[in-house]
């Protein structure tokens, strides 16, 4: 399996499938892996694209390192990922977590190889509450989730699949196979990676980040979200943002890249053969 190996000896595993065409990287959700792109990356891989997807640091078969849970760190990794391969007039998108990192990693490591940037239910700008970001969700909702990874994480993430994650706990049922992969990925994610996650998430201030984006964006999000609101993620974000476009998906949630797969793959085509 191909990794890369950053500066403090990380593996980061990757996938890269297609050729030709501009290059697009997936960056996925807490505490997923790759594998939550892969009928995106195989959708714009046989639409012509290079596509690479990879597993966070923590997350599905890359390293479980003890340090570097947080955003500056994943951004780097990113860029390593990025360099290692050569990737240029590079497309970013990320989904939730995923979102926050490819911004982290403009405002780390600038747009030089980037021509776009996606954000699908991202995190961005900050999620957390705080003075200056009243519009946030309370702290609680965030020490909720870290009890609930300490206490029995494989039941915490039953109850995020079979609830807020993919909406199933609103009208309509979501597929068994959805849920059982959320699952199924999320228990592959090391312990220590999940849970420090949780902050990295929640209490990172992207603001500083969307201000260095200087490519055309992609905001996307349902106005149904249960796990990063609308009101607090997508419709902010494209304000802060130079260059971008909001599309909203009504009533969709949380995991579009899943519930609103077709919808998504033809507007994520569209928006990078633009």
């Amino acid at each position: 399996m191909p990794y890369v190996t950053t500066d403090d000896g990380a593996e980061i595993y990757y996938t890269d499938w297609g050729s030709g065409g501009t290059p697009v990287l997936l960056s996925h959700g807490w505490p997923l892996s790759s594998d939550a792109w892969a009928a995106a990356a195989l959708y714009l891989a046989e639409h012509g694209h290079r596509v690479v997807a990879h597993d966070r640091r923590g997350h599905g078969r890359s390293s479980r390192t003890w340090d570097g849970n947080e955003m500056d760190t994943y951004a780097d990794d990113l860029a390593c990922l990025v360099e290692t391969l050569d990737l240029r007039d590079l497309t970013l998108v990320g989904h939730s977590t995923g979102g926050g990192e490819v911004v982290r990693y403009v405002g780390r490591h600038g747009t030089e190889r980037v021509a776009r940037v996606v954000l699908v239910s991202a995190v961005s700008p900050l999620m957390l509450r705080t003075d200056d970001n009243p519009g946030g969700l309370p702290i609680e909702v965030f020490d909720q989730i870290r009890a609930g990874e300490k206490a029995d994480r494989a039941q915490l993430y039953r109850d995020l699949a079979d609830g807020p994650f993919f909406g199933h706990n609103r009208a309509g049922d979501v597929d068994q196979g959805f849920r059982d992969a959320f699952w199924l990925q999320s228990m592959a994610c090391g312990h220590r990676a999940a849970y420090e996650c949780i902050a990295a998430f929640s209490a990172t201030d992207f603001r500083p980040d969307l201000a260095k984006v200087d490519v055309p964006a992609l905001v996307i999000h349902g106005d149904d979200d249960q796990i990063v609101p609308y009101d607090v993620g997508g419709a902010r974000s494209v304000e802060l943002l130079a260059d971008a476009r909001l599309l909203t998906y009504p009533g969709s949630g949380h995991a579009l890249p899943d519930t609103d797969r077709d919808r998504l793959h033809a507007d994520l085509l569209a928006f990078i053969d633009a």
